[in-house]
């Protein structure tokens, strides 16, 4: 666990972020590339693990690939559980007096201080004339920012349950809360958040005051989350949150509520390895761009993921031939706007609901700054995916998420879709430098129709990622330099 802080030293913090299993190395560059620290990757699927200083927290909740994060309390390679049931909770009880809680507990008072920040600036800037006037003319702002509190509001009240990973049993669902959205990507400027730091050791923080119930402080109210994977222990997570909240409670007076809390406190258990943490986000990170859902939306993180793979450079075109909400090529747009990005999809519910999602992107950016505000490098069109309305060899990249067959299309049509469709990206994809990145879980299918197509597609990487439960695959392919026929019969 992290060393209590010295007088005078920078607070710092061991960051723990969940992200899409699969993806952990990707995460891990991403850290590296925009904070500049190493992660060490979690034995439990889809966790990393970094150190920050504290003033860092706003570029920590900046990562476009990550979707929760904790900070840890304290972390345990080898715990040994007892096989008596009893005796294993009471020892898990009695580690709540043993662990270092006052620095990690400070890098939680700062986060809350600058998600506090992040909301008053955002009311102000809805209170500015420009943006009454947005709200009067579109009449959508409110409504649109109006529906997502309320969906917030829903997953608060009943908690999402975790994607298992990897055959993995997690019985307890995490539970995923907003009360006031607060997530949004602002900038922080660097002297509020030293002045925070040196604030929060010199006074001794509010939290401490509040952990021992002292004076008028506010008492917190605070949760146990546990997530248990592995097979050899003798309790249930349920069982584990109950007994380690009950020491919890006792130790710093804050009083247990299990959906309106202050303080979500963290209990993973993998095999033999415990992590306690703090948790620093009140909802995932990869609901950032998306307003309007579809029936197999994708997230943002993942869609990072895929487009990260593909390595975009400035000046490259980027498809997303079948692009449902607009996830991949919204996520696209944003962090690599050098590039131009051209979505489409057969469906015209899913090209308006795109459409919604871009217009809900241009809002925030002017939000932000209005002075600067500039249009997105995304533009969106209704076409069949068989037969693009595009030049041979004029793009640069592909990335979609292919029908599974499972809630859109089916199996049996995707063994002649699959096919046309890899056809089709081929012919489009400039030979030689182009390449692809697709994501489905009908893996059987998408193999036959590569073997099809292997004149101008080669496969240079696969990546197993969970997709809601799901085991689905990431296939990078790389375009040949034969060229493909304008219309070919597959089978």
């Amino acid at each position: 666990g992290p060393a209590p802080a010295q007088e005078g030293a920078e607070l710092a913090a061991v960051i723990g972020a969940t992200v899409p299993t699969g993806f952990e190395q990707t995460a891990a560059e991403e850290v590296q590339e925009k904070l500049g620290s190493a992660s060490r990757i979690s034995k439990d699927r889809g966790k990393i693990y970094f150190e920050v200083p504290a003033r860092s927290l706003p570029q920590v909740h900046r990562l476009r690939s990550v979707d929760n994060l904790f900070v840890v309390v304290q972390e345990f390679k080898d715990y040994q559980f007892k096989e008596n049931k009893e005796d294993a909770l009471k020892d898990l009880e009695d580690l709540v007096k043993k662990l270092p809680w006052t620095d990690p507990l400070k890098v939680w008072e700062l986060n809350n201080s600058l998600k506090k920040k992040k909301t008053k600036r955002k009311k102000h800037n809805l209170q500015s004339p420009a943006s009454r006037e947005k709200l009067n003319d579109g009449g959508e702002e409110g409504g649109a920012d109006q529906n997502n509190t309320n969906e917030q509001e829903d997953c608060a009240q009943n908690p999402v349950a975790v994607e298992p990973t990897g055959g993995q049993d997690t019985e307890k669902p995490q539970g995923v809360t907003s009360r006031n959205g607060v997530e949004e990507e602002e900038d922080n400027e660097q002297s509020d958040v030293k002045a925070e730091v040196q604030a929060s050791s010199e006074s001794g923080t509010k939290a401490g005051d509040c952990q021992t119930g002292e004076g008028e402080a506010k008492v917190l109210r605070f949760r146990v989350t546990c997530n248990r994977a592995g097979d050899k222990h003798s309790f249930t997570s349920n069982e584990a949150a109950r007994d380690f909240g009950g020491a919890v409670q006792e130790h710093f007076q804050w009083k247990a509520d299990m959906t309106n809390f202050d303080v979500e406190v963290l209990l993973n258990i993998h095999n033999n390895e415990v992590v306690v943490g703090i948790a620093l986000t009140e909802e995932s990170l990869h609901r950032r761009n998306i307003t309007h859902f579809g029936p197999t939306t994708l997230r943002s993180t993942l869609a990072y993921g895929m487009l990260r793979l593909c390595d975009p450079q400035p000046t490259d075109i980027i498809v997303d031939p079948m692009c449902g909400t607009g996830a991949i090529p919204i996520e696209g747009a944003a962090e690599w706007p050098y590039c131009y990005h051209i979505a489409g999809d057969n469906s015209p519910q899913a090209v308006k609901r795109a459409a919604n999602n871009i217009c809900s992107l241009l809002r925030k950016n002017e939000s932000k700054d209005s002075s600067t505000a500039l249009g997105v490098p995304l533009d969106i069109i209704q076409w069949d995916i068989c037969n693009l309305p595009l030049r041979t060899g004029s793009v640069d990249i592909v990335v979609t998420d292919m029908p599974f067959g499972k809630r859109i299309g089916s199996k049996k049509k995707n063994w002649d879709l699959y096919p046309a469709c890899l056809m089709e990206m081929g012919r489009i994809c400039t030979p030689g430098t182009g390449r692809a990145v697709l994501l489905t879980q009908d893996k059987k299918c998408f193999a036959k129709a590569l073997s099809r197509v292997g004149h101008i597609w080669r496969r240079a990487q696969t990546v197993w990622v969970n997709v809601g439960g799901l085991h689905a695959a990431v296939y990078l392919l790389r375009r040949t330099w034969e060229s493909a026929e304008e219309r070919r019969s597959f089978w």
